[in-house]
């Protein structure tokens, strides 16, 4: 797996991407039984710890706290939140994220904050990341999941919590980030009934004539554009103008189950709407070789 995935790469290279391997990170999880358990399958990988800013997929964080809430029962569960959680997952809405990220924390957007109040912000703003680090899942070690995501960018006190240099943005790794979406598809995290629900929501259709019809399919241009027929694919996408990643389940009815995360850097790269398919592609069909061998 690691000699293909860097024939894949150097390829990918060579046809007009320089540098690609230092702007690249890459999970790849091939499974050995249809209903795998966590941790059990075979993986190769590319600098798979590099934090990077997750644009969009950090959702896949505020969608696992947001059943782990309703389970404590720190917030109530209602049709509007339900509504949020669709369209932050299905239509990766910013606006519904924002919603999603205050009832978390119990934050609001505004104007800047000074002194106590300003601190008691900062310190419920965090408290997503302190609920990642009670897992206590190495992968998550140094990630940073509290921050809204944008159409436009912060201002007010959103814009101060970044900090001067944007030292607080968003961060996960391909590593952290596959972590998370094995145990929503295998089930073991929250609850079954949880993580069903949020599959339901990280299904993509494959079908052209659904995907014509909305160009921000989260298929086309990320790994799910190009898959054999028949394949069924949950995944979550991010992009924005320096980044475009994508977090991806596979599913085909002559092989166990393949994981894939993807993350990219760089304004070359976030335009590249080839990239990713090709991955996916070469990725996919070399587990379904191996499947039938």
């Amino acid at each position: 797996m690691n000699l293909h995935l860097e024939e894949v790469l150097a390829g990918l290279e060579k046809d007009g991407r320089p540098g690609l391997h230092n702007k690249i990170s890459i999970n790849w999880i091939r499974y050995n039984q249809p209903n795998p358990s966590p941790s059990s399958g075979k993986g190769a990988s590319w600098s798979e710890e590099r934090l990077l800013y997750p644009a969009s997929v950090v959702k896949l964080a505020y969608a696992i706290a947001t059943e782990a809430w309703i389970q404590k029962d720190l917030i109530q569960e209602s049709d509007e939140i339900r509504r949020a959680l669709k369209d932050m997952i299905v239509y990766s809405s910013n606006d519904a994220t924002g919603l999603i990220l205050d009832l978390l924390t119990g934050t609001t957007s505004g104007p800047s904050l000074f002194g106590d109040r300003w601190l008691a912000w900062k310190k419920q703003r965090n408290l997503v990341n302190e609920w990642l680090k009670e897992l206590q899942w190495p992968e998550l070690n140094k990630i940073n999941c509290c921050q809204k995501t944008w159409n436009e960018g912060p201002y007010g006190r959103e814009r101060d919590f970044y900090g001067a240099g944007n030292e607080n943005r968003n961060a996960l790794s391909t590593a952290a980030t596959s972590r998370i979406l094995e145990a929503i598809m295998t089930n073991t995290l929250i609850s079954p009934p949880a993580c069903k629900r949020l599959q339901k929501l990280l299904s993509r259709s494959l079908d052209l004539t659904q995907r014509k019809a909305n160009p921000e399919n989260q298929i086309d241009g990320f790994l799910g554009e190009n898959l054999p027929k028949g394949t069924q694919i949950w995944s979550k996408a991010g992009w924005m103008s320096q980044a475009r990643h994508d977090a991806a389940w596979f599913s085909h009815p002559q092989s166990n189950p393949m994981l894939l995360v993807v993350f990219t850097q760089g304004r070359q790269l976030a335009n590249d709407r080839v990239l990713l398919p090709t991955i996916g592609k070469e990725l996919v069909s070399f587990h379904l070789g191996m499947q039938r061998s």
